[in-house]
C-alpha cells in the first residue's frame, strides 16, 4: 500500500517473502517499523535484523538492500523524509546519524508513532509538521548531537539546494553554483554533505529521478521522461534509476503503478515494491 506523497513525505506499507530489493541508495531518510517477521538488510558492511516493534533509521546516501530473515516473510511500514525537512527544524545543525540502522530506543519509537500510522490514515498538515519536528529532535537527541550548528555555511548550502532544485532539468555548471552561493566549489561540497547528507550532483540527479517517476506514473514514455527530466538519454536515466532504486524503470512502473492505495498490501514474491522507495 502507498499513500499519496504530501509535502515531500512518502509513506508505504508492504509485505515481502524472500529477497525484497537489491543494493541501492537514495538521498532521503528511510525510517520505518517492522510489523511482522524478521526484516533483514545489509547496511554499512554488516547484516542487520529488525524484529517486530523495532524502528529502522537509514541515513541518506547509505547503501542497503532487503530480504526476509525467515521463510515467513516480513511486513513493515516506512516513511521517506527529505533531509531539508529536518534542516528546517534543526536550523543548520548537522544531520543526525544513528549507527546500526535499527533501534529500540523508546524516544524514536514515540516520535515515529504519528508518521508510521496505517497508510489509509490521512495526516493533516499541522499534524505532519509537528510530527516531523518531534522526530527531528528525537533523532538529534539519540544521536547525541550538540546544540550548536555544525561547521560550515548552512545558508550557502541552502542557496545551492534551492538553485539546483530550480534548474535540475538542465546542465548546471560549477561556476553557476559558486556564483549563486558565494562559496567555492570544494567548501560548498563539504557544506552540502554536512547539511543535506549527499553531494550537490547526487541531489540534482535525485530531483531528475523524482521527475521521471512522476512522469512515468502519468503515462509518459521512458525516452520522453528521460529527456524532459534532464538526462542525456534513456540509457543514462536507466543506469541512475537502477543504482538508486534497485530495479529498472519498467519494473518499478509495473509494481508501483499497480500498487493499491488504502487497501490490503500487495504480496510480492520477488521484485520489490519498496525498492522504489526504500
Amino acid at each position: 500500500m502507498r499513500a499519496q506523497p504530501i509535502e515531500g513525505i512518502e509513506r508505504i506499507e508492504a509485505w515481502f517473502k524472500g529477497k525484497a530489493y537489491a543494493m541501492h541508495r537514495h538521498d532521503t531518510y528511510a525510517i520505518g517499523r517492522t510489523l511482522a517477521g524478521v526484516q533483514s538488510f545489509n547496511y554499512r558492511r554488516s547484516r542487520r535484523d529488525s524484529l517486530p516493534g523495532n524502528t529502522i533509521v537509514l541515513h541518506p546516501d547509505e547503501a542497503h538492500d532487503g530480504q526476509a530473515g525467515t521463510g515467513e516473510g516480513f511486513r513493515y511500514r516506512m516513511i521517506y523524509v527529505e533531509p531539508a525537512f529536518f534542516q528546517d527544524v534543526l536550523a543548520g545543525r548537522a544531520l543526525p546519524f544513528l549507527e546500526g540502522g535499527v533501534t529500540t530506543d523508546p524516544r524514536i519509537a514515540a516520535a515515529t508513532e504519528t508518521l508510521l500510522q496505517r497508510v489509509g490514515h490521512t495526516l493533516e498538515p499541522l499534524e505532519q509538521s509537528d510530527a516531523l519536528a518531534e522526530l527531528a529532535h528525537a533523532l538529534a537527541a539519540v544521536a547525541g548531537m550538540p546544540q550548536a550548528r555544525g561547521k560550515g555555511d548552512y545558508f550557502a548550502a541552502r542557496r545551492a539546494r534551492d538553485y539546483l532544485h530550480a534548474n535540475f532539468t538542465r546542465v548546471v555548471t560549477l561556476e553557476e553554483v559558486e556564483t549563486a552561493t558565494g562559496r567555492d566549489r570544494w567548501s560548498l561540497s563539504h557544506d552540502f554533505r554536512t547539511f543535506y547528507g549527499t553531494s550537490p550532483h547526487r541531489y540534482l540527479t535525485m530531483r531528475r529521478l523524482d521527475a521521471v517517476r512522476r512522469m512515468l506514473l502519468s503515462g509518459t514514455s521512458l525516452a520522453s521522461a528521460a529527456a524532459d527530466a534532464g538526462f542525456a538519454d534513456q540509457s543514462h536515466m536507466t543506469r541512475h534509476f537502477l543504482k538508486t532504486f534497485g530495479l529498472t524503470p519498467g519494473r518499478w512502473l509495473q509494481i508501483v503503478g499497480s500498487a493499491p492505495c488504502d487497501c490490503s498490501p500487495t504480496i510480492v514474491q520477488y521484485g520489490p515494491l519498496a525498492a522504489a522507495y526504500s
